[in-house]
């Protein structure tokens, strides 16, 4: 098929777990598809950054990505009907290599990624996929509702601009995609045919290279995550505020000789998040391998409290397919894993401390954990397991054109 792929961003380097999707989704589809990809461009990416998407794309067509915080960016959303999200994506030079695209060239079908760059899409009679990678007014909700008094009602409306966009659109595509069983039970509710293409691991890349546990030796507690995100602050201020201190006090002193430590990976980590402790045993690092397999092999547990957001994390499926156990949320559960079997949920502190405490005391519990998560990974979350879920999609819009 001929595939024309509108994206919000250049999927590479990979940065963020959508990097990550959207970057393997095209190289396994490229080996039967011809794709040519739109999407914006942040600053940082030049050549070397479309270079690598070339290798697999048919054509890369890039346009500098718009200022979100901008005071003409504000005024406008606040005298329209569009959200804050969609005013910053909207792009005259993407509307017009989109169009110069469709003119020139014919297409099998559409496939964009997220939903606020459909308003930059012209009308057209061909199939058109959207990939949802969150619901996104609800992320932006759950932001306001921590917002400062003052500041609320401005956000809520916000909120509901969105929603109304994002619902509206789903009804618009020809088919909608969703990345797990969450999202699709909440898009559900406007249209029922919603499918669920899931994220995945490179399984060659990610292994599990000894046995992860180590008796008498420092246990390493992993949080990684990119700061700019909203959600990953949310994690790692409630990790510092009520989990760590807990954990410190009633654990860690009778726990080995060599105690315990909270590593804190990410870049650009912000200087009001490394104010939070002045602990010794808080490794804040971001200068770690950029080879992410480097880190969750010299990692023992990964700390995933998610309270905000959705979607599948990359995070917690690279740790599973390098045999490190996971302690996240019911809302981090994406990809319903089978408690205590493949994955560990806590939903307050006092369950993470606990939950913890029986993966450090207990060998069989802990390598039971990591050995059924890897092979979880292997069957359902491998990469050209994922491309081929997405290729049928592909296959049975094509009735439609």
């Amino acid at each position: 098929m001929n595939i024309l792929l509108v994206s919000s961003y250049l999927p590479y380097p990979l940065f963020s777990g959508g990097h990550i999707r959207l970057y393997n989704l095209i190289k396994e589809l490229s080996k039967i598809h011809k794709i040519t990809l739109i999407c914006e461009k942040r600053d940082y990416q030049g050549d070397s950054e479309i270079n690598e998407l070339k290798k697999f794309c048919k054509k890369v067509i890039t346009v500098n990505r718009k200022k979100q915080w901008t005071v003409k960016n504000i005024l406008k959303t606040g005298l329209s009907l569009q959200s804050f999200l969609i005013t910053g994506h909207t792009i005259s030079e993407m509307k017009k290599e989109i169009q110069r695209e469709l003119n020139e060239s014919q297409f099998d079908l559409i496939h964009v990624e997220t939903s606020y760059v459909m308003q930059n899409i012209p009308p057209v009679d061909i199939p058109l996929i959207l990939v949802e990678h969150n619901v996104e007014y609800l992320v932006y909700k759950r932001f306001a509702d921590n917002a400062p008094l003052s500041l609320r009602p401005l956000l809520y409306v916000d909120v509901f601009k969105l929603r109304l966009w994002e619902e509206s659109i789903w009804n618009k595509a020809t088919k909608l995609v969703a990345v797990s069983e969450i999202e699709k039970k909440i898009m559900e509710k406007i249209r029922k045919d919603v499918i669920v293409v899931s994220n995945g691991v490179d399984i060659n890349k990610f292994k599990i290279q000894n046995s992860k546990f180590k008796i008498n030796e420092e246990k390493r507690i992993l949080f990684i995550g990119e700061f700019k995100w909203m959600q990953n602050r949310d994690a790692i201020e409630f990790i510092l505020k009520d989990i760590w201190p807990k954990l410190r006090y009633e654990f860690i002193p009778p726990m080995n000789n060599k105690g315990i430590k909270l590593w804190v990976v990410g870049r650009h980590i912000p200087n009001s998040i490394r104010k939070m402790t002045n602990d010794n045993d808080v490794i804040f690092d971001d200068q770690a391998p950029k080879e992410t397999e480097q880190i969750y092999q010299k990692s023992d547990l990964l700390l995933v409290p998610i309270r905000v957001g959705g979607g599948t994390s990359f995070k917690i499926l690279e740790s599973m397919a390098s045999g490190v156990p996971v302690v996240t949320t019911s809302l981090g559960n994406a990809i319903g894993a089978k408690e205590n079997e493949e994955i560990i949920i806590a939903n307050d502190s006092d369950e993470f401390v606990e939950k913890i405490r029986e993966l450090f005391a207990n060998k069989k519990f802990f390598n039971t954990i990591s050995e059924n998560a890897r092979k979880l990974v292997e069957e359902k979350f491998n990469w050209e397991k994922i491309s081929q879920d997405l290729n049928s999609v592909y296959e049975s819009v094509m009735s439609y054109a």
